[in-house]
């Protein structure tokens, strides 16, 4: 089990060259990255996509890959030699009009714009290729390492959690048998109040035999053994989910919603305090299970 929080570092050196790669994931519902890189890279983005996707399936992932190049030869100054001539023969046109025989400094031309430039040398491609991938290789080892890290603590607050339910699921089912006992003998006695509003002139007519067979059948419909017997299979595949050793985020999310879909009938279908207040505690820690998986890859 992986969390989806992380962090990872990694970095190459090299002839005078540096690159540095620094990850960052959050929860996301899918596998979603984002660059900040210098344009001198950017052909190497979808390398890194690939990569990334290989060993990351879910969370928000934001890139960060910094370059830099010390090397003598990185840089070089270049002069626009025609704009130079141009900006000198119009300097020295506006000395003319002045009745000035002064010449033009060539440190002023030189400050002149696009007179002078700064261009960096052309890389080679594959020795940036092969510091990114080692600088990525080594975040990535970082980040997923602080992920399991994460998601073992995870998984270990889950499990407690998965202990309270199924402690709450145990004391609900020992009032089980009064559930269908206490809708019973409401309905019998809505009936009996019904039959006593009408004076008894129509419902009097009615096979009490029938009569209790029908109110022992809408009982029938109010037992929650199913509901406990479905939790308690969802627990089993949890636990089992827990164990996994591969991205199991997307399957427990859908099981804590089957667990609050069987709570949540049983509450519907209880007419005792006891089990509505038990039901009330349930719903509690399905939510705080809720919220922790949406941390797990």
């Amino acid at each position: 089990m992986r969390s989806m929080t992380g962090y990872g570092f990694g970095a190459r050196d090299a002839d005078g060259r540096a690159c540095v790669v620094e990850l960052k994931s959050v929860n996301h519902r899918f596998l979603d990255i984002s660059f900040r890189m210098p344009r001198v890279m950017a052909f190497l983005e979808d390398t890194v996509r690939r990569t990334i996707s290989a060993r990351l399936a879910r969370g928000h992932v934001d890139v960060f890959i910094v370059y830099r190049n010390d090397r003598p030869d990185a840089r070089r100054v270049v002069v626009d030699e025609a704009l130079a001539r141009s900006y000198g023969g119009a300097l020295e046109r506006v000395a003319e009009l002045l009745g000035s025989a002064a010449r033009p400094q060539p440190q002023f031309v030189a400050q002149l714009p696009d007179a002078m430039r700064v261009d960096t040398a052309d890389e080679d491609r594959d020795i940036l290729a092969g510091m990114c991938e080692g600088a990525l290789g080594d975040a990535l080892d970082a980040l997923a390492g602080m992920r399991l890290t994460e998601g073992a603590a995870l998984r270990d607050e889950l499990r407690q959690r998965l202990d309270a339910l199924e402690s709450l699921r145990q004391r609900i089912m020992e009032h089980a048998p009064r559930v269908v006992s206490d809708y019973r003998d409401k309905l019998a006695a809505r009936m009996r109040e019904a039959l006593d509003a009408t004076g008894g002139t129509t419902l009097l007519t009615l096979d009490p035999q029938r009569l209790a067979l029908e109110v022992a059948l809408l009982a029938d419909r109010a037992s929650i053994d199913e509901e406990l017997a479905r939790l308690d299979s969802h627990f089993a595949q949890a636990r089992e989910l827990f164990a996994a050793d591969y991205p199991v985020g997307r399957k427990l999310d859908f099981l804590i919603q089957e667990f609050y879909r069987e709570i949540n009938t049983i509450g519907g279908k209880s007419l005792s305090a006891e089990v509505t207040a038990l039901v009330v505690d349930a719903k509690a820690e399905v939510e705080k299970l809720r919220e922790q998986v949406q941390n797990i890859e």
